[in-house]
């Protein structure tokens, strides 16, 4: 489902609509009692109120931001920090991310910015072509990692029936399915993956499910091609990226021509930087502001994800720029492999191309003066040496790398219900 008042906006308009939302974003931030994290970050670099931001020209010159500004803010100023627009009294939720980039932070949202994620994801959904007569089923156990709840709110918020799934295990979430006639499927690409691995185990065909669509982030997944293939092989159904941040919200959706992640651009001003000069440019990293999160917002957020803008439009008729390939990786997770830049996300894409292997990890340790890497798999069915000789050479056509590749024992290597680490170091 499209929104055409806003998804098919010419960009002459749109900039016109995120202007009204920026300058009201300002105004909070200056406002009485205001933002003391950002006014004190601006003030620094020579901002001291609202009216300092004329133009489009002044916003760009306004300072980029990183998690590491806002998580050394929490530390010096716990549990929160300084970046809250309103008194403490006008939060109602707490969340934190997850951690896999290292220290966590927590994130309070007021009421009108949690209405907010639930519109923000009503996008993702709408985009997957999921509507009031869909049921949603959310597999996850509804800890402080903010992601699927508010999807679960925005099924809620689209008239969907929101199914949660927390505190079951994979077999108990598969009957439940089954149950209730899901018709879409709402998790991370690797639990999507191992609840169709429990699945066969125990002889349900979740193919044979009404789950119709899945829908996934925290992780590139739905984003390869190859774990694509994979997923809708599994289930039988079409599956759809989605990107987002705690601290940021649920920014990017995919629709049914499936050519990249849109920027929800009614929601977030998007720029793409080059990590090095911070010009503009087509493949960089993705700043992100946020206009909606009146209450805790972030702007010109640099968010170490490394993507690359599309040049023709969308078969869908929306305006909303795209991501080509979605999140291709992030610019802190990248190996460096006897002087070769490997991305984990460009790894799972070849191995995921094996429909033997059942889940992997990439082992880095270090000899000498560089860091080796070697890639462990578990295989579910064939000749384990012959699909490890088939994997490696492919690894080495597609990275231009040799790395090894060892069979690990059935079950030895974790599974995850969020966010997949699949590279160690030891």
């Amino acid at each position: 489902m499209l929104d055409a008042t806003l998804e098919t906006l010419d960009v002459a308009r749109l900039g016109a609509y995120q202007w009204r939302r920026l300058r009201a974003l300002l105004d909070e931030i200056y406002g009485v009692p205001g933002n003391p994290f950002w006014r004190a970050g601006w003030a620094r670099a020579g901002v001291t109120g609202a009216d300092d931001v004329k133009t489009w020209e002044d916003f760009q010159r306004l300072p980029c931001s990183t998690k590491r500004d806002l998580v050394d803010d929490q530390a010096a100023h716990p549990p929160f920090g300084t970046n809250l627009t309103y008194p403490l009294e006008r939060y109602v939720r707490v969340h934190q991310t997850s951690g896999t980039t290292g220290t966590p932070l927590r994130w309070l949202d007021t009421q009108a910015s949690w209405e907010w994620w639930a519109h923000c994801w009503r996008f993702v959904l709408a985009g997957a072509g999921l509507g009031p007569s869909d049921r949603i089923y959310f597999p996850l156990s509804f800890g402080l990692f903010i992601g699927f709840w508010a999807g679960f709110e925005g099924a809620r918020a689209l008239g969907a029936l929101a199914i949660p799934g927390g505190g079951a295990d994979s077999l108990a979430r598969l009957h439940a399915m089954q149950a209730l006639g899901t018709t879409a499927l709402v998790c991370t690409p690797s639990y999507a993956l191992h609840l169709a691995e429990t699945a066969r185990e125990r002889g349900i065909d979740v193919a044979a499910l009404p789950v119709r669509v899945t829908v996934h982030a925290g992780e590139p997944g739905a984003g390869i091609a190859a774990v694509r293939a994979r997923l809708e092989a599994a289930w039988g159904a079409r599956a759809f990226d989605h990107a987002g941040m705690t601290e940021m919200g649920a920014y990017g959706y995919e629709c049914a021509a499936q050519a990249g992640l849109h920027v929800n651009e009614s929601e977030f001003i998007v720029e793409v930087l080059d990590p090095e000069t911070g010009t503009s440019a087509r493949e960089g990293e993705l700043v992100l502001t946020n206009l909606g999160r009146l209450g805790s917002p972030v702007i010109r957020y640099r968010t170490g994800d490394r993507v690359r803008l599309a040049e023709t439009p969308c078969a869908c008729g929306r305006t909303f720029r795209r991501l080509e390939g979605g999140i291709l990786g992030r610019l802190d997770d990248m190996l460096i492999v006897r002087g070769v830049n490997v991305f984990p996300s460009a790894v799972e894409g070849i191995v995921r191309r094996f429909a033997a292997v059942d889940e992997f990890q990439i082992e880095v340790f270090r000899t000498g003066e560089l860091d080796e890497a070697r890639v462990l798999v578990e295989i579910g069915s064939g000749d384990a040496a012959a699909v490890c000789a088939a994997l490696q050479e492919a690894l080495r056509a597609g990275l231009g790398l040799r790395l090894p590749v060892t069979p690990a024992p059935t079950r030895s290597l974790p599974r995850f219900e969020l966010k997949a680490r699949r590279v160690v170091r030891r």
